[in-house]
């Protein structure tokens, strides 16, 4: 490793003026083009002169000329020139709020419902945004988070994630999904205890939604894991509960796309207060980007607002 006798490098402002030259091959009439008086203007390519170790004007009473070298250099400064033009420009845009690309990380239990909100309000809203939606389960959406491989996710909380901020969206009530002839079938009132003698069909392990449904269970003072089937996906939960399987609990938001899909489906409602999810975005604390997700929050919570939910407040 070598130390000492660095070469210096020149500035931009040597290599502005030295392109101005070279481009009017007149002093005066550079100087002008980029705001910077005769003097300055002649110092800054002497010194770039003396920088590189080459002649790069001709100089006479009468005009100016580039030598051979300088026609050279010329080429090359205007490059970097332009290189330092598209650079600016570059973090211009990403200074800009609400451009360049947003990686959204979204679980599958959310997707399918809240997405048409989500990609409507983006297209009208922010144009310029390039949206990246992946669905994927929880541990992996944070995963991603956390590694810097996803800017924001979509999902339901609390996550007790440390480094990870939630921005609440909306709470939603769970609902029972029953065969026609269930005698829960199409009730309101349902209470709570209810569950701790229902089959209860759940998705699969690694489903955020299915540790909801373990949870209200073992809230409704149910011990044992009602599993005897699972699916990989609400569709198939639901195709299941309509061949007479079980029952299994849906939220609110997934229902009528899920319900449409057969008409040997019921819906039961609990009574108040009936149990329920939390959905937020999610960013690293501290996120460079930070405002404009907060931004994006407030203006998701107002596009949800028809949707069968309970909008929160931003500091709920």
């Amino acid at each position: 490793m070598t130390v000492g006798n660095k070469r210096r490098q020149p500035s931009l402002a040597q290599l502005r003026a030295f392109a101005a030259v070279a481009e009017h091959l007149h002093f005066r009439d550079a100087a002008g083009a980029i705001g910077m008086s005769q003097p300055a203007l002649s110092g800054a390519v002497s010194a770039l002169e003396e920088t590189l170790g080459v002649t790069l004007l001709e100089r006479t009473t009468r005009k100016v000329l580039l030598s051979p070298e300088g026609e050279r250099i010329a080429v090359r400064a205007k490059a970097v020139l332009a290189e330092v033009g598209a650079l600016m420009e570059e973090a211009e845009a990403v200074r800009a709020p609400f451009t360049g690309v947003l990686r959204l990380g979204v679980i599958p239990t959310v997707a399918p419902y809240l997405l048409p909100t989500v990609l409507r309000l983006v297209h009208e809203r922010y144009p310029d945004l390039d949206l990246q939606v992946h669905e994927e389960q929880t541990a992996s959406l944070l995963d991603g988070l956390t590694s810097g491989r996803l800017d924001l996710l979509l999902l339901a909380v609390p996550l007790g994630v440390p480094g990870v901020e939630e921005l609440p969206l909306f709470d939603e009530d769970f609902v029972l999904v029953t065969p026609l002839d269930h005698p829960l079938g199409g009730r309101e009132g349902i209470p709570r205890e209810a569950l701790r003698e229902l089959n209860l069909l759940l998705l699969d392990e690694g489903h955020c939604l299915r540790d909801q449904a373990l949870d209200i269970c073992r809230e409704a003072g149910r011990e044992d894991a009602p599993v005897t089937t699972t699916a990989a996906g609400l569709s198939t939960l639901v195709q299941l509960v309509a061949g007479g399987l079980g029952v299994t609990l849906l939220p609110r938001t997934a229902l009528k796309v899920e319900i449409s899909r057969s008409s040997q489906l019921l819906t039961g409602y609990f009574t108040d207060p009936a149990p329920t999810r939390r959905v937020a975005l999610a960013m690293r604390a501290g996120a460079a980007r930070g405002a404009e997700y907060e931004e994006l929050a407030a203006a998701l919570r107002e596009a949800l607002r028809p949707l069968p939910v309970r909008v929160l407040d931003q500091d709920a």
